[in-house]
């Protein structure tokens, strides 16, 4: 079993805990004072990018990726010559990675354009979600990257209102919304999932009255962090009656007297309130791509034109029925999670033993969606996701998926600059900590070194002051900012490596772009071993 490193000696960053292949801990809390590569570029921006105390010191690579199957695996090619340019250009002075465009697009009549290659995964009804959902949309909405809003999020809000088992008022789906409008400049999107409660709501009926093609549907299939429905766990048992009633699986059952008794004696602390899981009454693959098919016929009836599918770290044949479905059924998007994704409550060892994980899924649904192609359907474009964090991670996902992928799909990483922002908003505004969830009384050592005012910490400071307004800085989440600052690394370590590649666009990335570390990832990815990649090409050269 690989050991992932907890500390990086060169950037200065370590882990507090257990460290995953992406560089984030394996729990990652709210309240943490730092300082993982995640954390600190929430701060620092591209400073991140680059090993700390220039001038001082020589760095050199400690990382080992010849052990495993995993994304850590592939390797980047670079290339001593040549540019691929979209106008045909290859002046030395224009070849520089500050032009390099990771711009990009997805959908299908109506495409939606992005200012980066990349969106939030699915932040529905936990608490986290709700809890710091300004600074995540309005983030996203500075950035220009789409950010979903997961399910169950009517279901579990008290003030929602339902009759008749429908719909008629959604206050905090309508909060989650405006708010990423309000900044929506016309890059990214709001999308909107919707699991077999929302639909039993009303979820699609709602969204396409009140907000028409302001948002996108995403239909669940499930996810890469569980086999079964969503779940978020209660502390009161009045609510989680209020959940039970309004019609989820609750565990232990709040109304049962020995359960209630057992939670007043407080040997019982929590209820796990759970969603069902989907498609129990087919039992076919045909019968899924029917039953589908009568599901987007009458989405689009009802007026949503743009809808996407999310689907999990499921086997081969499922795999393959998304991606036939989403082709058939004419989808904007398509996203693949593989096994290990982040959530906020999910049974911990279903995280770490079922389904596939990242690389071989992904590594099948790029084999599934060119067989299909190459037919001559029109295929969905596909968004990656599982276990992304950083701006390598970006790259090898879209040069494996090219040239379907046109987004990789990141679940916890985009929180961290969420919950580093707060925090210390929570410490400089101390009449907003409650409303910003902010946990510190005081910046610590962490945070004190760049300053102690925010347009001294923050690195994103002035690039969003000059986007929004001074007047305007005073309604922006600190962790906004902070997210800009950690899309600002991403983005400028993309093209850095991109521009190594020769690309002056996404559209220039391809498999052709990697290498396999070690024989089982080039056999289960079918890209070729680092010493066997381009040989017939150095065979040339030497002829």
């Amino acid at each position: 079993m690989i050991e992932w490193k907890k500390s990086n000696d060169a950037l200065g960053t370590t882990n507090r805990g257990n460290a995953c292949e992406s560089g984030l801990c394996t729990l990652c809390d709210s309240a943490c004072k730092g300082k993982c590569e995640t954390w600190m570029s929430a701060l620092r921006g591209r400073e991140l990018l680059y090993p700390r105390k220039f001038g001082y010191i020589t760095s050199g690579s400690g990382n080992v990726t010849s052990l495993g199957l995993g994304y850590h695996a592939l390797r980047i090619q670079g290339y001593a010559y040549g540019w691929h340019s979209a106008d045909g250009s290859n002046e030395a002075d224009h070849c520089i990675f500050p032009e390099v465009d990771i711009s990009t697009r997805f959908g299908k009549q109506n495409p939606v354009n992005c200012r980066v290659p990349f969106m939030t995964g699915a932040l529905g009804s936990t608490f986290v979600a709700a809890r710091y959902w300004d600074s995540f949309a309005i983030g996203a909405a500075l950035c220009g990257f789409p950010i979903v809003i997961g399910e169950n999020v009517v279901g579990v809000d008290r003030n929602s209102v339902l009759r008749n088992g429908r719909i008629e008022v959604s206050p905090e789906l309508d909060r989650r919304i405006e708010v990423f409008l309000r900044h929506f400049d016309g890059h990214g999107a709001i999308i909107v999932q919707m699991n077999v409660e929302d639909t039993r709501n009303g979820v699609a009926e709602y969204l396409a009255e009140k907000y028409g093609d302001k948002v996108i549907l995403e239909l669940k299939w499930g996810q890469g962090a569980k086999c079964i429905g969503g779940e978020i766990q209660v502390d009161n048992i009045e609510y989680a009656r209020f959940l039970k009633d309004r019609g989820y699986i609750v565990d232990p059952d709040p109304n049962d007297p020995a359960v209630e008794a057992a939670f007043k004696a407080g040997a019982l602390r929590a209820f796990a309130r759970h969603s069902r899981l989907g498609a129990t009454n087919l039992a076919s693959g045909q019968q899924v791509r029917d039953e589908f098919m009568n599901a987007i016929a009458y989405l689009r009836g009802i007026g949503h034109q743009r809808i996407t599918l999310k689907t999990g770290a499921y086997g081969m044949e499922a795999l393959a029925l998304a991606i036939r479905c989403a082709a058939d059924g004419n989808l904007d998007l398509l996203t693949i999670d593989g096994s290990g994704g982040g959530t906020g409550m999910s049974p911990w060892n279903m995280m770490e033993h079922w389904g596939v994980p990242s690389l071989p899924l992904h590594a099948k649904a790029y084999e599934y969606t060119k067989l299909l192609a190459d037919r001559g359907l029109a295929v969905a474009d596909l968004s990656f996701a599982g276990g992304f964090a950083r701006e390598d991670h970006v790259f090898k996902a879209l040069a494996l998926g090219a040239p379907f992928v046109k987004l990789v799909c990141m679940g916890r990483a985009p929180m961290i600059p969420a919950f580093v922002g707060s925090n210390i908003e929570g410490v400089l505004r101390p009449e907003r900590r409650v409303i910003v969830n902010g946990h510190w009384d005081e910046l610590p050592a962490t945070v004190k070194c760049y300053g102690d005012k925010p347009e001294e910490i923050f690195a994103a400071w002035e690039t969003v002051a000059e986007k929004v307004g001074a007047a305007e800085m005073k309604n922006i989440p600190f962790g906004a900012v902070a997210m800009v600052a950690y899309s600002d690394k991403l983005a400028c370590g993309l093209q850095q490596f991109m521009a190594g590649a020769r690309a002056s666009r996404l559209a220039d990335l391809s498999r052709g772009d990697l290498m396999a570390a070690n024989r089982e990832t080039a056999q289960e990815t079918g890209i070729p071993y680092m010493t066997e990649a381009e040989n017939d090409k150095a065979m040339a050269a030497l002829a």
